[in-house]
């Protein structure tokens, strides 16, 4: 993996720099910036996997960099002292938040939910951010019906019946999304506030109907888990 660290404070950038070398080995290698024009032409030129991310940024907003990471195919932990602002990061979809000053072993937590995003737990995100030609733009995960794999992108079905693509795949996905989004198909992953009722049909076909009407298949490794997500006995 291939990770940026943004932090604006000279010592700081260096510790980070020196810890994350030590825990992480040979698993990554970490490049370092001091502001958003750095970070913003880095992120250009070189694909990154991670970001650790300062949120005050001599001055600048760190959040501005913060939209653009959860819009796009790498994710974000915070390590700022602003602790006010960790639910407000955590609802943009960060994978974790360190507060300053942080200790070895903090730091070493979030470092393996970046290394291993496979392995994270459920998320909290209220939104996700969207890439368009005009700029990020940011939904809300309540509207979200349910979300498909497109290759190494998601598409997102939107309550309102629009479609959203996003950079992360859909298994990136799964370490940010809240509870709620379950997956009902190695395909698919299924907003269960949208869900009306489960159904089986001949062949072991099973199948969701929302609350629009719009039936999704489901396949039959997930059927005991949604019925039990949905208390169906």
């Amino acid at each position: 993996m291939r990770i940026l660290i943004v932090e604006d404070e000279l010592l700081v950038r260096q510790r980070l720099l020196r810890l994350c070398t030590e825990l992480a080995g040979s698993r990554a290698r970490f490049d370092a910036v001091a502001d958003l024009e750095a970070a913003g032409d880095r992120l250009q030129r070189a694909v990154y996997d991670g970001l650790l991310l300062d949120l005050n940024l001599g001055g600048e907003d760190g959040f501005e960099l913060l939209r653009r990471a959860v819009a796009g195919r790498y994710h974000c932990v915070v390590v700022s002292a602003h602790r006010e602002r960790a639910l407000q990061a955590f609802e943009h979809g960060v994978l974790d938040f360190v507060p300053k000053p942080f200790s070895r072993e903090r730091l070493g937590l979030a470092l393996e939910r970046l290394l291993d995003v496979s392995r994270a737990r459920a998320g909290s995100a209220r939104y996700l951010g969207i890439w368009r030609p005009q700029g990020t733009a940011v939904v809300e995960l309540a509207d979200v019906q349910w979300i498909r794999a497109d290759g190494d992108y998601s598409q997102l079905r939107m309550r309102d019946g629009r479609s959203e693509l996003h950079d992360k795949s859909l298994a990136s996905l799964g370490a940010v999304l809240p509870p709620d989004f379950v997956r009902c198909h190695r395909s698919y992953v299924v907003n269960l506030r949208h869900v009306r009722s489960l159904h089986a049909g001949s062949g072991s076909r099973y199948w969701l109907v929302l609350n629009d009407g719009t039936e999704l298949a489901v396949g039959r490794a997930h059927v005991a888990a949604l019925r039990g997500e949905l208390a169906l006995g």
